[in-house]
């Protein structure tokens, strides 16, 4: 696996190396040794899928918040999506920060995400899935949000909404 910072302190892009031969081709998902080698957070305890039926969906902008906190790493397995993360660790240096990174089934690209980060995608295609493993069980009173177009991030989604929750429509704007 390669292994590279994004502008976000702690976020990584993983990018999956593929063995190829005439069969198809192998490609490792995730190592332990490799995550610890960098100094990355790697004890998983849940393994989700989502499935977007149409293109221009966006889910996000979530997070857990403290002490249910979790790291996510995120692939996309089927499509392709626009995999965005806001920092919002008020005492981190890139605090208030977005960075986005196109993930596909063919660029075998993951974002790691650390804790404290908000999350989300965009399908960029019809019956994306996506795949991700993350460090905490999901706790419904954790549960928090940072609106998909709040002026404090200025995200720069790159087609138009098409769908979303009306949760992730009216979360308030940020205000920390």
């Amino acid at each position: 696996m390669k292994f590279t910072e994004t502008p976000i302190e702690g976020a990584m892009i993983i990018e999956l190396e593929k063995h190829q031969d005439h069969r198809g081709y192998f490609a490792r998902g995730f190592c332990k040794r490799e995550f610890e080698e960098h100094g990355l957070e790697h004890d998983i305890v849940q393994c989700n899928f989502s499935k977007s039926l149409n293109k221009g969906t966006l889910r996000g902008m979530h997070y857990q918040s403290p002490p249910n906190s979790e790291v996510k790493m995120v692939r996309c397995i089927n499509g392709s999506i626009y995999d965005v993360i806001v920092d919002i660790r008020e005492d981190s240096p890139t605090y208030k920060e977005w960075f986005g990174v196109e993930l596909t089934d063919e660029n075998y690209k993951m974002l790691y995400i650390p804790k404290g980060l908000a999350h989300g995608f965009q399908t960029l295609e019809e019956n994306s899935v996506i795949f991700y493993m993350v460090t905490q069980y999901y706790n419904h009173q954790a549960e928090g949000g940072v609106r998909w177009n709040d002026p404090a991030f200025n995200i720069n989604w790159p087609i138009n909404v098409s769908e979303i929750s009306d949760k992730d429509k009216y979360y308030p704007d940020f205000n920390a």
